[in-house]
């Protein structure tokens, strides 16, 4: 018993000091001005501290699951009717962007596993740009591939996505001219009838979540609400828009989680791995730097919505960085969650065949 309070004490005692890095690294990004200051400085508070401090420190996923929720609400306000009928006009170039992104990220792979000696089922889960949970669950229930570095290489990439693309929206490489409006604006009318309905919707919320982890969606605390609040929206059933702030909250609670995820000291062969996970994070951010100009050649997107509707990173990060930037979320998300879906259903079969085929070899070579 006095084991369970002291261990219970021991995490309350961590957590605190996360939370305390993490405010003080958004506190030092907000008063700099960098772009997404809550959520790259919040990650990067705690990343610091975790790695040159002495401090343990404890980030329950309890508190990135609820952002998911908030971020997942936020996003599915967006969805109307027209941007259904828009998101559906478009699925034929979401499977062609997303098939042909696959196909580069297998060359990836295959280069990354020549160089690095790493198997090519660790190297090609390591190079797929999904969802990180999704991703990091899957290496952990199949055999033959590394969690480390499979664990190693996704977050490199998100870290990395998540400081360069906002800096690179930010630079005179983009323009801001001609960015469509923000579906979050927060009317005067809305500001009144903000309360008591969103408590139905947070309650609403928090349930489709639920409903999601139990029938197995991919991030299902994030892709629950987006797809509840989305059908109530396209239904003529709104919810009212969040402030600001409580944005700015969900970004601080998704960054302390990320910054946590980070551990180079597990990873066997640094001196090969971690110049290749950060050259190849780069190629990939690169790569989609480039296939989005064809979006914005044939559909005439902003450049800044359709870089962040192809960046390999999550819906959720992506979906924060183009509501700061006022672009048009429903696009990105939509981009986003059906890369996810197709990663979701077709790279497991493919995965587990290729490890298959791998394992007969192996037995063939043995006998």
């Amino acid at each position: 018993m006095k084991f369970m309070q002291d261990h219970q004490n021991n995490r309350i005692l961590q957590m605190s000091a996360a939370l305390f890095f993490a405010f003080i690294g958004g506190c030092i990004f907000s008063i700099f001005h960098v772009p997404i200051p809550w959520l790259l400085g919040s990650m990067s508070g705690v990343l610091i501290a975790s790695h040159f401090t002495m401090i343990q420190l404890y980030w329950p996923i309890s508190i990135r699951n609820t952002a998911l929720i908030i971020v997942g609400y936020s996003i599915g306000l967006s969805f109307t009717k027209d941007t259904l009928i828009t998101m559906t006009l478009h699925l034929p170039s979401m499977a062609f962007m997303t098939i042909l992104l696959l196909m580069i990220c297998t060359a990836m792979a295959f280069i990354i596993s020549r160089l690095t000696k790493i198997n090519f089922p660790t190297a090609l889960t390591s190079s797929i740009p999904g969802g990180l949970s999704q991703i990091i669950t899957f290496a952990e229930e199949t055999k033959g591939i590394d969690i480390t570095t499979v664990t190693f290489f996704q977050v490199i990439r998100v870290i990395m996505i998540i400081f360069f693309v906002p800096f690179l929206l930010f630079s005179p490489l983009f323009s801001r001219a001609g960015l469509e409006n923000s579906p979050f604006i927060i009317s005067s009318t809305a500001q009144q009838s903000f309360f008591p309905q969103i408590i139905l919707f947070a309650i609403f919320s928090v349930l489709v979540a639920f409903i999601g982890k139990k029938i197995k969606l991919p991030t299902a605390y994030l892709l629950g609400p987006i797809l509840g609040i989305a059908i109530l929206n396209i239904y003529g059933i709104p919810g009212p828009p969040l402030p600001s702030v409580v944005l700015d909250i969900s970004q601080f609670m998704i960054g302390g989680y990320i910054g946590l995820l980070l551990k180079p000291e597990k990873i066997k062969h640094k001196a090969r791995i971690i110049p290749v996970a950060l050259f190849s994070s780069i190629l990939l951010v690169c790569i989609s730097l480039g296939l989005s100009f064809v979006l914005v050649w044939q559909f005439h997107f902003s450049s800044i919505t359709s870089f962040l509707s192809l960046a390999p990173g999550g819906a959720d990060q992506m979906g924060i960085i183009g509501h700061e930037l006022d672009a048009d979320v429903s696009m990105i998300t939509g981009y986003q969650l059906f890369r996810i879906l197709f990663i979701f259903f077709a790279v497991p079969p493919l995965l587990k065949l290729i490890l298959g085929i791998s394992m007969k070899k192996k037995e063939l070579k043995n006998k």
